[in-house]
Formats: C-alpha cells, structure tokens, sequence
C-alpha cells in the first residue's frame, strides 16, 4: 500500500525518533509499504518519519544512482540505527528530498559512516559506509534524527528557497505521489 508522504512543516519531521523492539505491530507490512511508496515516488530512501512515524526506521536503496565502476550500491533496511562515527573530507553533493519536492540544495557531508543497527530480521549489524551509500544513510538518518536537508544549506540558499518552502508547508506543489501537508 502506498503511504502518503509528510511535507516540509509538517511537525513529526522534526522531532527525534524514538527505538523500536522486534514486536512493533505489521513491522514487515509497514516495511513492505515504505518501499512501494519509496519506488512509486522514484526515491532512493524513505524514513518512518516521512510517513508519519516518528520510529527509527529508514530504508535506502541506492543500486540504481552509484557509480557502478567505483562503488556498490545497496538496498537495506535500518532499524534503531546510531552512529557511531563520522570520519574523512567532507564534499558537497546535490540532494533533494521527497518530503520537500522540487528543492535541491548542495550539503556538505562527511565522506565516511560507521553505523550500529538491527536489520528486519533483529539481528544486530555493523558497518562503514562511504559514497553514494554513506551520503543517502546520513540524509535519511537525520529524518530519524528530526533534521531535514535544507537545515544545512547556506543562508544565501536558504532565503532564496525560503517562499518555496512556505508554498510545500500550504500544500501548494505538484507532485506525482500522495503528500500529506499540515493545513
């Protein structure tokens, strides 16, 4: 089933994200649903919050935007992921956001993650990422996290999308996916 996506303004974007335990109500129902509704907005990631939960959940599937010939992308379920560290030169890449349609922005990033979560099975994993996979977990880690991508632009950036964003918040955007805006 495909879940509607929360718009910019909406308030669980911005409030923390709490732990989950393996007896979460249809966890594998709501999983399957946040990637049907991920692939029919044409994203690369989705977290709990973008869908109105204020869980630490996030999927991410990246193997169709890495560079084929200098990475590998990967398609994962994170659940109570932490960081454990952040680490090389950071880079500015491009992102977007389908909680935030049609704005793009440059964000700078750390090139390196180590991360802590449990997969859907539970079992405990551990990993470091970097790339293209480091970039999409630190983006959909700061929704679990309560900060969405605009919070890092520069302030030039900021005032010159600050009207765009009043116009997402009233639900005046067009998109090819259900929202759900905060009227």
């Amino acid at each position: 089933m495909i879940l509607p996506i929360y718009a910019y303004g909406h308030p669980v974007l911005k409030q923390v994200a709490v732990d989950m335990d393996r007896n979460y109500p249809d966890l594998a129902g709501l999983i399957a649903n946040m990637w049907e509704t991920m692939n029919n907005a044409e994203g690369v990631g989705l977290a709990a919050p973008q869908v109105g939960l204020s869980i630490r959940l996030f999927i991410m599937d990246s193997t169709q935007t890495v560079d084929k010939e200098k990475e590998v992308g990967i398609k994962r379920v994170f659940i109570n992921a932490h960081k454990i560290d952040e680490a090389g030169e950071s880079s500015a890449y491009e992102e977007g956001c389908l909680s935030i349609p049609k704005i793009y922005g440059e964000v700078e990033r750390p090139a390196t993650l180590r991360l802590r979560w449990v997969d859907e099975n539970f079992e405990p994993q551990e990993e470091s990422f970097s790339g293209t996979n480091a970039r999409v977990i630190q983006h959909e880690y700061d929704h679990i996290d309560g900060v969405l991508f605009v919070e890092y632009l520069k302030p030039v950036k900021k005032h010159m999308i600050r009207r765009k964003l009043e116009e997402i918040r009233k639900g005046k955007v067009g998109v090819d996916y259900k929202m759900k805006f905060v009227r």
